[in-house]
Order: structure tokens, then C-alpha cells, then sequence
């Protein structure tokens, strides 16, 4: 009878569509990075991975800037053409990128539709006098 674990993140996941290169051993592959927070992402690709392989990822980012890189990765599940990955080490720059990355996601999923502040609700009038 399999074991069911139970698996809880740390931080939510955020979508994205970034192009990733990574290498585990014995290949080198290419996907998709689907979604992305501080401690790991789920990446979309054709290649067979394992539960529990170790992964180094290259995540080309929007910015201008040199590509996301993951030292290293662990695979925490896998569902078809889509694996779970854990960040283990990145170096401090990519870090410090990711943070900026995930605020910037952070900040505009929570600003809502614009609300404009009529002229009485600035200014209330002074209750009547009686």
C-alpha cells in the first residue's frame, strides 16, 4: 500500500510563463516555468522527471538582466508533463532578484480596481445646527 505524503508550501505561487533551462542528471531539458514564489516553482516540460531528483535551473526572466539562476533544486512531485520544484540554493544576487520578482507580482495582484473619492465624501457637510 503507497504512502500518501502531504506536501504544504511556505509561500503561494504566482503565475508566469518563463522560459527555464535545467540540467539533471543524466539530461539537459527545456520548459516552462508555470508559477513561481520565493521557495519554488512548478515548470511544464516533455522530459521524465523523478520525485526526489536534484535539478539546476537557468529561469529567463522579462527582465533585461542575466537569467534566474537555481544551483540547486529538489523534485517534490511530478504529474504528468509538470514537476514541482524546491529551491535548496541560489546565489544571493538571484536571491535578491527573485524577492523583487515575487514583491512586484505580490503588489499588483492586490491593487483592485481604482476608487475615486467624490468631492462630498472628501468634504462632508457640517451636520445642521438645531
Amino acid at each position: 500500500m503507497a504512502e500518501h505524503l502531504s506536501y504544504s508550501r511556505t509561500y503561494d505561487r504566482f503565475p508566469v510563463t518563463y522560459p527555464v533551462i535545467f540540467s539533471c542528471a543524466p539530461f539537459v531539458g527545456e520548459g516552462t516555468v508555470s508559477n513561481l514564489s520565493l521557495n519554488g516553482c512548478s515548470v511544464v516540460c516533455e522530459q521524465t522527471i523523478t520525485t526526489g531528483d536534484y535539478i539546476k535551473m537557468r529561469v529567463l526572466m522579462p527582465h533585461p538582466t542575466a537569467p534566474l539562476s537555481i544551483e540547486l533544486g529538489k523534485v517534490r512531485w511530478v504529474h504528468k508533463n509538470v514537476f514541482g520544484i524546491e529551491f535548496i540554493r541560489l546565489p544571493v544576487i538571484d536571491r535578491a532578484r527573485l524577492g523583487l520578482v515575487v514583491w512586484e507580482r505580490l503588489t499588483s495582484s492586490l491593487e483592485g480596481p481604482s476608487y475615486t473619492v467624490s468631492q462630498e465624501e472628501r468634504d462632508p457637510a457640517p451636520p445642521p445646527l438645531r
